[in-house]
């Protein structure tokens, strides 16, 4: 049987209770919330904990709140609250197609947002949803509050800017006129990790040309975002040769590796597919003309 080392437990009730139990207990202290990331690398010794800080009875991190042009998602928003929020499926569509992929009831039941993108899996599903939606994150520690662009936020695989002292408290997502976004995963069954995805968002001008546009990938060796696959985009109008070329672009920008999900060339394909067709769905939902032929 597979069991954790030994460990003490300390439940927050407050942000700052959370500051001032990491900060009295180091470097061997960490947050837990839903606990699907961490306990099973605790299970394995491949996390040794000496404190375990439950924010569960954190209430202030729990909100999805409209606020102006700013949708603030709180670190604790479980992934059954983000697909079950109206709000959240009006402005970001593509946030519930990646909800309703990720894993199973009972982890989105659990998960939470913060916890997600805290472990900065690169086959997690939400860092490339908060990646084409320029997502900002905010982070509370001992000197205070700061806000970290999603750009900068990851440094690496299981690496954030977040420091050991400091805790993941709110997801803001900026709300853009004339915006549409997609996401679509291929999984060897449901709940598995993704074989590949790949998630856009588009903002239209008053012509009908667009004027914004963010392409990522998951799980298809692509750090941040396609850059040149998005540029190719702005400032056209939609066409089927032009999601073709950006599809291209996007695999062209992926560096698969092979493994037991798939070999590099079929990886390097669902970039492609699946960059064309979250395209296609973000430009109809963007209310843009239908993509013409060319």
């Amino acid at each position: 049987m597979q069991v954790p080392a030994p460990f003490e437990y300390a439940r927050a009730t407050s942000v700052r209770d959370v500051l001032e139990l990491l900060e009295r207990h180091g470097p061997e202290s960490h947050v837990i919330a839903g606990g699907h990331s961490l306990l099973p690398m605790m299970k394995l010794r491949l996390a040794r904990p000496e404190w375990l800080i439950d924010i569960n009875d954190v209430v202030e991190l729990r909100h999805i709140a409209e606020d102006g042009d700013v949708l603030r998602v709180g670190a604790l928003a479980r992934h059954a609250d983000l697909l079950a929020s109206e709000v959240v499926g009006r402005l970001f569509p593509l946030v519930h197609d990646a909800e309703k992929v990720i894993a199973d009831p009972v982890v989105r039941n659990r998960g939470t947002i913060g916890g997600s993108l805290g472990q900065a899996d690169p086959a997690e599903d939400l860092t490339t949803v908060c990646d084409v939606l320029r997502a900002q994150v905010v982070i509370a520690g001992p000197s205070g509050e700061r806000v970290v662009d999603m750009a900068d936020f990851h440094r690496g695989p299981y690496e954030t800017a977040c420091e050991q002292n400091e805790l993941i408290t709110e997801v803001r997502f900026p709300i853009r006129a004339r915006s549409g976004s997609a996401y679509e995963k291929v999984e060897r069954r449901v709940g598995d990790w993704a074989v590949g995805a790949a998630g856009a968002a588009l903002q239209m001008a008053d012509d009908g040309t667009i004027a914004d546009a963010a392409i990522g990938l998951t799980a298809l060796g692509l750090e941040g975002l396609a850059t040149d696959a998005a540029a190719v985009l702005v400032g056209q109008r939609p066409s089927e040769g032009l999601v073709a070329e950006a599809g291209r672009l996007a695999a062209e920008a992926s560096s698969p590796v092979e493994d037991q999900r798939g070999p590099v060339d079929y990886k390097r394909h669902l970039a492609d597919e699946l960059t064309r067709r979250v395209l296609r769905r973000a430009l109809d939902r963007a209310g843009a003309t239908a993509v013409q032929g060319g």
